[in-house]
């Protein structure tokens, strides 16, 4: 394999499919990533396993092959060289990289010890806006359980329709839930699957590290193909390709209450300031802070007290309708929630 690129190329490339190679003692070809050049296109590619990455990345192929290098050693030597031309040659296990005044050999293994890809077929899609999936990710993916006791709430479900893409996680004791428009050449009426939060997170790092120039040519559009078994993601010159979690996930909508008593309509951070102030008072693991909404006042009362540290009450400014009521709840489970919502003024509904 002989190759050329400059600099920025495999180094913004390294970044976004370095990260999941890890230190992987059973496996250690897992530490390493896979540089391909062949029909016309240089590929890097990483893998765990579970998730796999591809990036292409621009250069100009010389002679065609396929090698593996250690992922931190080559992205640590690429990253302190100055952004110029950078020719990769592999000879006898052997990767020469030579730029400007500076010339080095990293020991390279055979590409076909890598593990393959699994590749999804592509004529059925769902695609959206780049940044409206990522904001609508960042609003859902807070409440996904840790507990491995029940594998289908680690991971956020997708429910795919033809003009709309509903994404829902819960860990019982919070449920979030948020829709956004798509496109789609399916004739499926919906589609359901479950994709663990370890991608999902893999995936927001990408959204957040992929370079405008690499997503330009699909304007700013993500598109997902989905199989029995797993779900691929592309961004422009990037994919990411992951197993889903096999199970039933539970019907949440039967949890989501249909009539409230209370309904109260207050400014989003103001109210966030005042839950972070009472949370200085709540009691050490049980993160208890006390909501009130007296109706004839207008006002929402946010406060706190603890025998060890003293107390706190704020009053806002709001509007109240239905019945007096009032209600104790985990102060860092209600944050996240608000705190996923970016709208002014938020709406609270009490049951």
């Amino acid at each position: 394999m002989k190759i050329s690129t400059l600099q920025e190329n495999i180094k913004n490339g390294l970044s976004l499919v370095g990260h999941l190679a890890g230190k992987n003692i059973n496996l250690p070809i897992l530490n390493n990533i896979l540089i391909e050049a062949k029909n016309g296109t240089i590929k890097l590619v990483s893998t765990n396993l579970e998730i796999g990455i591809t990036c292409v990345i621009r250069g100009k192929i010389e002679e065609e092959g396929s090698l593996t290098v250690n992922s931190k050693i080559i992205t640590d030597y690429i990253s302190l060289l100055a952004n110029k031309k950078i020719s990769i040659n592999n000879e006898k296990r052997k990767l020469l990289i030579h730029s400007d005044n500076y010339k080095t050999i990293i020991k390279s293994e055979e590409a076909e010890e890598f593990p393959l890809i699994p590749q999804i077929s592509k004529e059925v899609y769902y695609k959206t806006s780049v940044s409206e999936f990522k904001k609508a990710l960042n609003q859902t993916i807070f409440a996904v359980s840790n507990s491995e006791t029940r594998v289908e709430l680690s991971g956020v479900l997708f429910i795919f329709n033809k003009e709309q893409l509903t994404m829902v996680a819960t860990d019982s004791y919070r449920l979030a839930e948020k829709q956004i428009s798509i496109q789609s050449n399916s004739e499926e009426e919906e589609s359901k699957i479950i994709i663990p939060a370890k991608t999902l997170q893999e995936l927001s790092r990408i959204l957040t590290n992929v370079k405008d120039e690499q997503i330009s040519d699909r304007e700013q559009e993500i598109e997902f193909y989905v199989s029995d078994n797993q779900i691929l993601f592309t961004i422009g010159s990037v994919e990411l390709i992951s197993r889903v979690i096999e199970g039933q996930y539970p019907d949440y909508k039967q949890i989501i209450p249909t009539d409230t008593k209370t309904k109260i309509i207050t400014n989003r951070s103001e109210f966030v300031r005042a839950i972070k102030a009472a949370s200085i008072f709540s009691k050490t693991d049980v993160n208890d802070i006390n909501l009130d909404f007296p109706l004839d006042k207008n006002i929402s009362v946010i406060s706190s007290s603890s025998g060890q540290s003293g107390e706190n009450t704020t009053e806002l400014e709001s509007r109240v309708s239905g019945n007096d009521n009032g209600i104790v709840v985990n102060y860092k489970y209600l944050l996240e929630g608000v705190n996923s919502i970016n709208s002014e003024n938020i709406i609270i509904k009490i049951v």
